[in-house]
Protein backbone atom coordinates (compact mmCIF):
# COMPACT_ATOMS: atom_id res chain seq x y z
CA UNK A 1 0.00 0.00 0.00
CA UNK A 2 1.65 3.09 -0.97
CA UNK A 3 2.44 5.76 1.68
CA UNK A 4 0.59 8.33 2.16
CA UNK A 5 2.68 11.41 1.32
CA UNK A 6 3.64 13.91 4.84
CA UNK A 7 2.74 17.79 4.05
CA UNK A 8 3.66 20.48 6.44
CA UNK A 9 1.08 21.73 8.15
CA UNK A 10 0.84 25.94 8.27
CA UNK A 11 -1.98 28.70 9.98
CA UNK A 12 -3.17 30.39 8.25
CA UNK A 13 -0.89 33.53 8.35
CA UNK A 14 1.97 31.43 7.73
CA UNK A 15 0.52 29.87 4.60
CA UNK A 16 -0.42 33.56 3.08
CA UNK A 17 3.58 34.54 3.58
CA UNK A 18 4.78 31.21 2.55
CA UNK A 19 2.57 32.18 -0.49
CA UNK A 20 3.95 35.39 -1.26
CA UNK A 21 7.60 34.25 -0.47
CA UNK A 22 7.50 31.50 -3.30
CA UNK A 23 5.71 33.27 -5.80
CA UNK A 24 8.69 36.59 -5.09
CA UNK A 25 11.64 33.82 -5.32
CA UNK A 26 10.28 31.98 -8.09
CA UNK A 27 9.65 35.18 -10.18
CA UNK A 28 13.19 35.97 -9.11
CA UNK A 29 14.21 32.79 -10.87
CA UNK A 30 12.43 32.94 -13.74
CA UNK A 31 10.11 30.20 -13.39
CA UNK A 32 6.66 29.87 -14.85
CA UNK A 33 3.92 30.19 -12.35
CA UNK A 34 3.22 26.99 -12.52
CA UNK A 35 6.18 25.54 -11.38
CA UNK A 36 6.22 27.70 -8.23
CA UNK A 37 2.28 25.92 -7.63
CA UNK A 38 4.19 22.71 -8.35
CA UNK A 39 6.83 23.31 -5.51
CA UNK A 40 3.56 24.79 -3.24
CA UNK A 41 2.03 21.49 -3.30
CA UNK A 42 5.29 19.45 -2.66
CA UNK A 43 5.98 21.18 0.42
CA UNK A 44 2.65 22.12 1.77
CA UNK A 45 0.30 20.23 0.01
CA UNK A 46 -2.96 20.77 -2.59
CA UNK A 47 -4.95 22.57 -0.84
CA UNK A 48 -2.50 25.52 -0.03
CA UNK A 49 -1.68 24.77 -3.76
CA UNK A 50 -4.87 25.37 -5.03
CA UNK A 51 -5.26 28.87 -3.18
CA UNK A 52 -1.90 30.13 -4.56
CA UNK A 53 -2.97 28.35 -8.25
CA UNK A 54 -6.24 30.66 -8.56
CA UNK A 55 -7.05 33.81 -6.15
CA UNK A 56 -10.66 34.34 -4.15
CA UNK A 57 -10.58 38.01 -5.43
CA UNK A 58 -9.74 39.96 -7.88
CA UNK A 59 -7.36 43.43 -8.58
CA UNK A 60 -7.81 46.76 -8.02
CA UNK A 61 -6.90 50.04 -9.49
CA UNK A 62 -8.94 53.30 -8.57
CA UNK A 63 -8.93 56.58 -10.24
CA UNK A 64 -9.55 59.10 -8.38
CA UNK A 65 -10.32 62.28 -10.39
CA UNK A 66 -10.07 65.97 -8.52
CA UNK A 67 -10.76 69.42 -8.77
CA UNK A 68 -13.11 69.23 -11.10
CA UNK A 69 -11.14 66.23 -13.35
CA UNK A 70 -13.91 64.15 -12.99
CA UNK A 71 -16.05 65.55 -15.26
CA UNK A 72 -13.89 64.33 -18.22
CA UNK A 73 -15.64 60.98 -17.82
CA UNK A 74 -18.43 62.08 -19.22
CA UNK A 75 -16.70 62.59 -22.06
CA UNK A 76 -16.21 58.85 -22.52
CA UNK A 77 -19.09 57.59 -21.29
CA UNK A 78 -21.64 60.13 -21.27
CA UNK A 79 -25.29 60.47 -19.29
CA UNK A 80 -27.90 59.46 -21.80
CA UNK A 81 -29.35 63.34 -22.34
CA UNK A 82 -25.78 64.43 -22.17
CA UNK A 83 -24.94 62.24 -25.14
CA UNK A 84 -28.09 63.91 -27.09
CA UNK A 85 -27.96 66.87 -26.75
CA UNK A 86 -25.32 68.13 -23.80
CA UNK A 87 -22.09 69.50 -22.89
CA UNK A 88 -20.00 66.66 -25.29
CA UNK A 89 -17.86 66.73 -27.46
CA UNK A 90 -19.36 64.34 -30.06
CA UNK A 91 -23.33 64.97 -30.04
CA UNK A 92 -25.09 62.34 -31.73
CA UNK A 93 -22.60 60.23 -32.30
CA UNK A 94 -22.15 57.27 -29.57
CA UNK A 95 -23.10 54.16 -29.74
CA UNK A 96 -24.11 51.89 -27.16
CA UNK A 97 -22.52 49.54 -25.38
CA UNK A 98 -23.66 45.52 -25.60
CA UNK A 99 -26.07 44.68 -23.50
CA UNK A 100 -26.70 41.08 -21.13
CA UNK A 101 -29.94 40.52 -18.88
CA UNK A 102 -30.09 43.11 -16.49
CA UNK A 103 -27.94 45.32 -18.09
CA UNK A 104 -28.98 48.84 -18.85
CA UNK A 105 -27.85 51.35 -22.18
CA UNK A 106 -24.92 53.22 -21.50
CA UNK A 107 -23.45 55.60 -24.53
CA UNK A 108 -19.58 54.75 -25.45
CA UNK A 109 -18.12 57.91 -27.24
CA UNK A 110 -16.66 57.65 -30.73
CA UNK A 111 -12.89 57.29 -28.56
CA UNK A 112 -14.02 55.45 -25.37
CA UNK A 113 -12.01 52.35 -25.09
CA UNK A 114 -13.35 49.56 -26.01
CA UNK A 115 -11.46 47.52 -22.92
CA UNK A 116 -10.88 44.22 -24.48
CA UNK A 117 -15.19 43.89 -24.89
CA UNK A 118 -15.09 44.67 -21.06
CA UNK A 119 -18.42 46.14 -20.03
CA UNK A 120 -18.82 49.51 -18.09
CA UNK A 121 -21.38 50.52 -14.85
CA UNK A 122 -21.95 54.01 -14.33
CA UNK A 123 -23.99 54.21 -10.80
CA UNK A 124 -25.55 57.40 -9.79
CA UNK A 125 -23.66 57.64 -6.16
CA UNK A 126 -22.74 59.90 -3.75
CA UNK A 127 -22.63 64.24 -3.42
CA UNK A 128 -21.17 66.52 -5.22
CA UNK A 129 -17.87 67.66 -3.71
CA UNK A 130 -16.62 70.59 -5.95
CA UNK A 131 -12.94 71.10 -6.42
CA UNK A 132 -11.68 68.39 -4.26
CA UNK A 133 -9.65 65.90 -4.29
CA UNK A 134 -7.27 64.22 -1.33
CA UNK A 135 -10.43 64.62 0.92
CA UNK A 136 -13.04 63.05 -1.49
CA UNK A 137 -15.48 61.07 1.22
CA UNK A 138 -19.16 61.00 -0.18
CA UNK A 139 -18.64 58.21 -2.81
CA UNK A 140 -16.33 55.91 -2.16
CA UNK A 141 -18.12 54.38 1.38
CA UNK A 142 -19.77 51.00 2.23
CA UNK A 143 -20.47 51.97 5.62
CA UNK A 144 -20.04 54.79 8.11
CA UNK A 145 -16.60 55.10 8.54
CA UNK A 146 -15.85 51.90 6.25
CA UNK A 147 -14.06 52.93 3.46
CA UNK A 148 -14.25 51.27 0.23
CA UNK A 149 -10.80 51.98 -0.69
CA UNK A 150 -9.54 50.15 2.49
CA UNK A 151 -12.32 47.84 2.26
CA UNK A 152 -11.14 46.42 -0.80
CA UNK A 153 -7.62 46.08 0.47
CA UNK A 154 -8.43 44.32 3.43
CA UNK A 155 -10.52 41.59 1.47
CA UNK A 156 -7.34 41.36 -1.18
CA UNK A 157 -5.31 40.05 2.34
CA UNK A 158 -6.86 36.47 0.92
CA UNK A 159 -4.34 36.68 -1.59
CA UNK A 160 -0.76 37.81 -0.47
CA UNK A 161 1.45 40.24 -2.29
CA UNK A 162 4.46 42.08 -1.80
CA UNK A 163 3.00 45.22 -1.49
CA UNK A 164 -0.58 44.98 -0.66
CA UNK A 165 -1.80 48.48 -1.52
CA UNK A 166 -0.31 51.53 -3.06
CA UNK A 167 -1.34 54.96 -3.57
CA UNK A 168 -0.08 57.28 -5.98
CA UNK A 169 -0.57 60.92 -4.42
CA UNK A 170 -1.75 61.64 -1.30
CA UNK A 171 -5.08 59.69 -2.10
CA UNK A 172 -8.09 58.99 0.33
CA UNK A 173 -7.79 55.45 1.89
CA UNK A 174 -9.38 55.05 4.82
CA UNK A 175 -10.61 52.68 7.29
CA UNK A 176 -11.73 49.20 7.11
CA UNK A 177 -11.07 46.59 9.33
CA UNK A 178 -8.26 44.24 8.62
CA UNK A 179 -6.81 47.01 5.70
CA UNK A 180 -3.46 46.63 5.41
CA UNK A 181 -1.00 49.68 5.20
CA UNK A 182 -1.12 51.54 2.05
CA UNK A 183 2.50 52.51 0.52
CA UNK A 184 2.06 56.30 -0.61
CA UNK A 185 4.12 57.18 -3.53
CA UNK A 186 4.62 60.38 -5.18
CA UNK A 187 4.82 59.25 -8.63
CA UNK A 188 4.43 56.03 -11.22
CA UNK A 189 8.39 56.76 -10.56
CA UNK A 190 8.13 56.29 -6.87
CA UNK A 191 6.02 53.05 -7.38
CA UNK A 192 9.32 51.93 -8.95
CA UNK A 193 11.59 53.25 -5.98
CA UNK A 194 8.96 51.40 -4.13
CA UNK A 195 9.57 48.35 -5.17
CA UNK A 196 13.32 48.85 -5.05
CA UNK A 197 13.62 49.30 -1.33
CA UNK A 198 10.37 46.40 -0.65
CA UNK A 199 11.31 43.57 -2.75
CA UNK A 200 15.00 43.46 -0.94
CA UNK A 201 13.18 42.49 2.31
CA UNK A 202 11.04 39.71 0.20
CA UNK A 203 12.81 37.05 1.97
CA UNK A 204 12.90 38.57 5.22
CA UNK A 205 9.97 36.19 6.19
CA UNK A 206 13.07 33.79 6.85
CA UNK A 207 14.53 35.83 9.28
CA UNK A 208 12.11 36.57 11.63
CA UNK A 209 10.32 33.49 11.82
CA UNK A 210 9.46 31.55 14.60
CA UNK A 211 7.34 28.65 13.46
CA UNK A 212 9.34 25.85 13.19
CA UNK A 213 7.00 24.70 10.85
CA UNK A 214 7.29 27.87 8.88
CA UNK A 215 11.27 28.00 8.69
CA UNK A 216 11.80 24.19 7.25
CA UNK A 217 8.56 25.10 4.92
CA UNK A 218 10.64 27.93 3.48
CA UNK A 219 13.97 25.84 3.34
CA UNK A 220 12.17 23.34 1.55
CA UNK A 221 10.44 25.17 -1.11
CA UNK A 222 14.07 27.01 -1.54
CA UNK A 223 15.59 24.03 -2.53
CA UNK A 224 12.79 22.74 -4.70
CA UNK A 225 12.75 26.54 -6.53
CA UNK A 226 16.57 26.01 -6.87
CA UNK A 227 16.65 22.89 -8.30
CA UNK A 228 14.16 24.21 -10.52
CA UNK A 229 15.51 26.72 -11.69
CA UNK A 230 18.77 24.86 -12.29
CA UNK A 231 17.28 22.83 -15.22
CA UNK A 232 18.42 23.14 -18.68
CA UNK A 233 14.92 24.70 -19.50
CA UNK A 234 15.48 27.34 -17.02
CA UNK A 235 18.84 28.03 -17.09
CA UNK A 236 18.20 31.32 -19.26
CA UNK A 237 15.76 32.96 -16.68
CA UNK A 238 18.56 32.25 -13.83
CA UNK A 239 21.24 33.71 -16.04
CA UNK A 240 19.40 36.99 -16.46
CA UNK A 241 18.75 37.07 -13.06
CA UNK A 242 22.36 36.63 -12.34
CA UNK A 243 23.93 39.06 -15.08
CA UNK A 244 21.04 42.01 -12.96
CA UNK A 245 22.02 43.19 -9.57
CA UNK A 246 22.78 41.24 -6.94
CA UNK A 247 19.76 42.60 -4.94
CA UNK A 248 16.35 41.53 -6.17
CA UNK A 249 14.87 44.81 -5.61
CA UNK A 250 17.01 46.61 -8.57
CA UNK A 251 16.53 43.19 -10.93
CA UNK A 252 12.41 44.17 -10.32
CA UNK A 253 12.74 47.95 -10.27
CA UNK A 254 14.35 47.49 -13.63
CA UNK A 255 11.62 45.28 -15.12
CA UNK A 256 8.88 48.24 -13.99
CA UNK A 257 10.41 51.22 -16.08
CA UNK A 258 8.40 52.22 -18.85
CA UNK A 259 10.25 51.53 -21.84
CA UNK A 260 10.20 53.38 -25.06
CA UNK A 261 8.17 50.80 -26.79
CA UNK A 262 5.67 50.97 -23.78
CA UNK A 263 5.39 55.16 -24.23
CA UNK A 264 4.40 54.77 -27.87
CA UNK A 265 1.94 52.24 -27.43
CA UNK A 266 0.08 54.12 -25.00
CA UNK A 267 0.62 57.38 -27.15
CA UNK A 268 2.98 59.61 -25.12
CA UNK A 269 5.54 61.57 -26.18
CA UNK A 270 7.44 64.48 -25.24
CA UNK A 271 4.13 66.78 -25.97
CA UNK A 272 1.83 64.94 -24.13
CA UNK A 273 -0.04 67.00 -21.42
CA UNK A 274 1.21 65.98 -18.01
CA UNK A 275 -2.36 65.52 -17.01
CA UNK A 276 -2.53 62.53 -19.44
CA UNK A 277 0.95 61.26 -19.56
CA UNK A 278 0.98 60.82 -15.71
CA UNK A 279 -1.84 58.61 -16.13
CA UNK A 280 -0.34 56.04 -18.54
CA UNK A 281 3.35 55.97 -17.15
CA UNK A 282 1.59 55.02 -13.60
CA UNK A 283 -0.59 52.10 -15.53
CA UNK A 284 2.30 51.06 -17.31
CA UNK A 285 4.29 50.20 -14.03
CA UNK A 286 1.01 49.08 -12.52
CA UNK A 287 0.78 46.54 -15.22
CA UNK A 288 4.26 45.38 -14.72
CA UNK A 289 3.85 44.98 -11.22
CA UNK A 290 0.45 43.20 -11.68
CA UNK A 291 2.03 40.73 -13.97
CA UNK A 292 5.13 40.20 -11.30
CA UNK A 293 2.70 39.89 -8.91
CA UNK A 294 3.70 42.48 -6.50
CA UNK A 295 1.11 44.24 -5.88
CA UNK A 296 -2.87 43.58 -6.54
CA UNK A 297 -3.82 47.33 -5.79
CA UNK A 298 -3.12 50.48 -7.08
CA UNK A 299 -4.89 53.85 -6.94
CA UNK A 300 -3.89 56.92 -8.81
CA UNK A 301 -5.12 60.56 -9.17
CA UNK A 302 -6.66 61.88 -12.47
CA UNK A 303 -7.29 64.82 -14.63
CA UNK A 304 -6.93 67.46 -11.42
CA UNK A 305 -6.93 70.25 -14.35
CA UNK A 306 -10.17 72.04 -13.37
CA UNK A 307 -11.42 72.38 -17.48
CA UNK A 308 -13.69 75.29 -17.03
CA UNK A 309 -12.71 76.53 -20.33
CA UNK A 310 -12.68 72.51 -22.01
CA UNK A 311 -15.27 73.55 -24.51
CA UNK A 312 -14.02 76.90 -25.29
CA UNK A 313 -11.21 74.90 -27.69
CA UNK A 314 -12.76 71.76 -28.91
CA UNK A 315 -9.65 70.36 -30.80
CA UNK A 316 -7.64 70.24 -27.87
CA UNK A 317 -10.92 69.00 -25.69
CA UNK A 318 -10.94 66.28 -28.26
CA UNK A 319 -7.54 65.42 -28.38
CA UNK A 320 -7.42 65.09 -24.23
CA UNK A 321 -10.47 62.17 -24.42
CA UNK A 322 -8.68 60.34 -27.86
CA UNK A 323 -5.34 60.22 -25.44
CA UNK A 324 -6.90 59.45 -22.42
CA UNK A 325 -9.06 56.40 -24.29
CA UNK A 326 -6.02 55.73 -25.83
CA UNK A 327 -3.74 55.03 -22.57
CA UNK A 328 -6.98 53.05 -21.07
CA UNK A 329 -7.26 50.71 -24.19
CA UNK A 330 -3.40 50.20 -24.04
CA UNK A 331 -3.70 49.30 -20.17
CA UNK A 332 -6.37 46.52 -20.69
CA UNK A 333 -4.64 44.76 -24.00
CA UNK A 334 -1.32 45.08 -21.51
CA UNK A 335 -2.86 42.64 -18.62
CA UNK A 336 -4.93 40.97 -21.27
CA UNK A 337 -1.60 39.65 -22.90
CA UNK A 338 -0.33 37.95 -19.82
CA UNK A 339 -1.01 34.77 -17.73
CA UNK A 340 -2.31 35.88 -14.32
CA UNK A 341 0.34 34.41 -12.37
CA UNK A 342 -2.01 33.80 -9.05
CA UNK A 343 -5.01 32.12 -11.38
CA UNK A 344 -3.28 29.41 -13.60
CA UNK A 345 -5.35 29.31 -17.23
CA UNK A 346 -6.46 33.32 -17.22
CA UNK A 347 -5.07 36.51 -18.13
CA UNK A 348 -4.61 39.48 -15.93
CA UNK A 349 -7.19 41.03 -17.21
CA UNK A 350 -9.29 38.61 -16.47
CA UNK A 351 -9.04 39.32 -12.64
CA UNK A 352 -9.28 43.48 -12.77
CA UNK A 353 -12.03 45.57 -11.26
CA UNK A 354 -11.32 49.19 -11.78
CA UNK A 355 -13.58 52.25 -10.38
CA UNK A 356 -13.80 56.21 -11.12
CA UNK A 357 -14.25 58.34 -8.21
CA UNK A 358 -14.13 62.56 -8.25
CA UNK A 359 -15.30 65.60 -7.16
CA UNK A 360 -18.08 66.70 -9.58
CA UNK A 361 -19.48 65.81 -12.66
CA UNK A 362 -19.83 69.43 -13.86
CA UNK A 363 -23.16 70.74 -15.46
CA UNK A 364 -24.27 67.81 -18.29
CA UNK A 365 -25.69 70.48 -20.49
CA UNK A 366 -23.77 73.72 -20.24
CA UNK A 367 -20.73 74.30 -22.05
CA UNK A 368 -19.84 77.82 -21.40
CA UNK A 369 -17.30 78.18 -18.43
CA UNK A 370 -18.72 74.23 -18.19
CA UNK A 371 -19.98 74.66 -14.16
CA UNK A 372 -19.69 72.70 -11.30
CA UNK A 373 -22.95 72.38 -10.11
CA UNK A 374 -25.13 68.64 -10.69
CA UNK A 375 -28.52 68.19 -10.75
CA UNK A 376 -29.64 67.51 -6.87
CA UNK A 377 -25.85 67.55 -6.09
CA UNK A 378 -25.33 64.06 -7.13
CA UNK A 379 -21.89 62.34 -8.35
CA UNK A 380 -20.67 59.45 -10.74
CA UNK A 381 -18.99 56.11 -9.98
CA UNK A 382 -17.62 54.19 -12.97
CA UNK A 383 -17.12 50.53 -13.05
CA UNK A 384 -15.10 48.20 -15.19
CA UNK A 385 -16.06 44.95 -13.27
CA UNK A 386 -15.31 41.93 -15.13
CA UNK A 387 -18.74 41.18 -15.05
CA UNK A 388 -19.67 41.01 -11.61
CA UNK A 389 -21.47 44.16 -11.75
CA UNK A 390 -24.65 44.63 -14.11
CA UNK A 391 -23.84 47.04 -17.10
CA UNK A 392 -24.91 50.50 -18.30
CA UNK A 393 -26.00 53.35 -16.11
CA UNK A 394 -27.97 53.01 -12.81
CA UNK A 395 -29.58 56.27 -12.46
CA UNK A 396 -28.41 59.18 -15.17
CA UNK A 397 -30.12 62.24 -16.61
CA UNK A 398 -32.45 62.09 -19.55
CA UNK A 399 -32.82 64.81 -22.31
CA UNK A 400 -34.69 67.03 -20.07
CA UNK A 401 -31.94 67.19 -17.46
CA UNK A 402 -33.93 65.34 -15.15
CA UNK A 403 -32.53 63.08 -12.61
CA UNK A 404 -33.03 59.37 -11.96
CA UNK A 405 -31.64 57.22 -9.27
CA UNK A 406 -31.46 53.59 -8.65
CA UNK A 407 -33.19 50.60 -6.91
CA UNK A 408 -29.89 48.71 -5.05
CA UNK A 409 -32.68 45.40 -4.69
CA UNK A 410 -34.26 45.96 -8.59
CA UNK A 411 -31.69 47.30 -9.96
CA UNK A 412 -34.42 49.67 -11.46
CA UNK A 413 -34.37 53.32 -12.15
CA UNK A 414 -36.52 55.46 -10.64
CA UNK A 415 -37.23 59.10 -9.43
CA UNK A 416 -38.27 58.84 -6.33
CA UNK A 417 -35.59 56.04 -4.49
CA UNK A 418 -32.79 56.72 -2.72
CA UNK A 419 -30.77 60.17 -2.94
CA UNK A 420 -27.74 59.73 -4.94
CA UNK A 421 -25.87 60.45 -1.59
CA UNK A 422 -27.83 57.26 0.20
CA UNK A 423 -26.72 55.46 -3.30
CA UNK A 424 -22.98 55.94 -2.38
CA UNK A 425 -22.66 52.27 0.12
CA UNK A 426 -24.65 50.41 -2.33
CA UNK A 427 -22.65 51.15 -5.11
CA UNK A 428 -19.51 50.88 -3.19
CA UNK A 429 -20.94 47.37 -2.04
CA UNK A 430 -21.20 46.39 -5.16
CA UNK A 431 -17.65 47.11 -6.26
CA UNK A 432 -16.11 45.42 -2.94
CA UNK A 433 -18.77 42.68 -4.25
CA UNK A 434 -16.65 42.47 -7.76
CA UNK A 435 -13.37 42.29 -5.64
CA UNK A 436 -14.68 39.58 -3.60
CA UNK A 437 -15.56 37.43 -6.42
CA UNK A 438 -18.60 37.30 -5.57
CA UNK A 439 -18.22 36.27 -1.42
CA UNK A 440 -21.24 38.09 -0.58
CA UNK A 441 -20.20 37.67 3.43
CA UNK A 442 -16.95 38.80 2.91
CA UNK A 443 -18.95 41.83 1.48
CA UNK A 444 -21.44 41.74 4.32
CA UNK A 445 -18.20 42.06 6.93
CA UNK A 446 -18.27 45.31 6.33
CA UNK A 447 -21.46 46.54 4.39
CA UNK A 448 -25.13 46.84 6.06
CA UNK A 449 -26.66 48.50 3.69
CA UNK A 450 -29.94 47.75 1.20
CA UNK A 451 -29.84 44.39 -0.98
CA UNK A 452 -28.00 44.60 -3.96
CA UNK A 453 -28.76 42.13 -5.77
CA UNK A 454 -30.35 44.23 -8.89
CA UNK A 455 -26.75 45.53 -9.52
CA UNK A 456 -24.41 42.35 -9.09
CA UNK A 457 -24.40 38.96 -11.09
CA UNK A 458 -23.81 36.05 -8.48
CA UNK A 459 -22.36 33.94 -11.43
CA UNK A 460 -20.04 34.99 -13.27
CA UNK A 461 -17.83 32.35 -16.02
CA UNK A 462 -14.77 31.66 -14.55
CA UNK A 463 -15.37 33.54 -11.50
Amino acid sequence: MARRRRYLDLPDPARRDFIKWTVGLGAALGLRPWKVFEVQESVVGPAVAATAACASVNRFVGFVCGNGGHAWNTQLWPYAGQAAAGAFYAVGKTTMQAKGAGDHDLPLAPDAPRLGGKKMTAFIAGANEQHNTAALKTTAIVATGVSMFAAVAAVQTASPTLVPAIAVDQLPFGMATGAPPVATVPTAAGMVDLFDSASSLAGGALASASDAALFEAYYKANLSLHRAAARPTMLSGVNTGKLASNLIGRNLASQLQPTAADLLRYGITGNTPAKLSSIGRTLITTAKAFALNLTSYVTLPAFLDDPHGAFADLPTLTATVQGYGKILDAFLADVMAVDDPMCAGRRIGDNLVMAWIGDTTKDAFVKSAWPDNTVNGHNVMWVMSNGWTKAGWFGGLDVNNTLSTWDPATGANTTTGLSSAQLAMPASAAVLFAVAKGDMRRVQDFYRGPDIGGVVNVNVNGG
